[in-house]
């Protein structure tokens, strides 16, 4: 599976930016049991899960819940995440996975930086 994530950049804090990452490959187009989602991780700080997508199901880091939305096209193979009310806090590298719960094996897209500063 290959994934390819976009949509970083910088903005000013309480303005937004949507993340996408398109996954392919044979893997991607049929396995069926999969999930995917968005981790970051800030400089100096641990790798936090912030959203995840499973068979419609979303979960989100408590601290970007009621501001962050993740959404999937299945038919694309393709994850969204639209960053709203971003705060300088939320700047970090964001990269995107995809996982196969068959054997629970996740796949990584190159990194995306986001970073909120006025």
């Amino acid at each position: 599976v290959q994934l390819q994530a976009s949509g970083g950049g910088l903005v000013q804090p309480g303005g937004c930016l949507r993340l996408s990452c398109a996954a392919s490959g044979s893997n991607a187009n049929f396995v069926s049991r999969n999930g995917m989602g968005w981790y970051r991780q800030a400089p100096g700080k641990r790798r936090e899960l912030v959203a995840s997508i499973t068979s419609g199901a979303t979960n989100y880091a408590g601290s970007v819940q009621g501001r962050f939305s993740i959404s999937r096209d299945n038919a694309a193979n393709t994850v969204y995440l639209q960053m709203n009310s971003l705060k300088p806090e939320d700047t970090a590298v964001y990269s995107c996975y995809w996982i196969n719960y068959n054997n629970n094996v996740k796949y990584w897209g190159q990194g995306t930086q986001v970073t909120v500063s006025s």
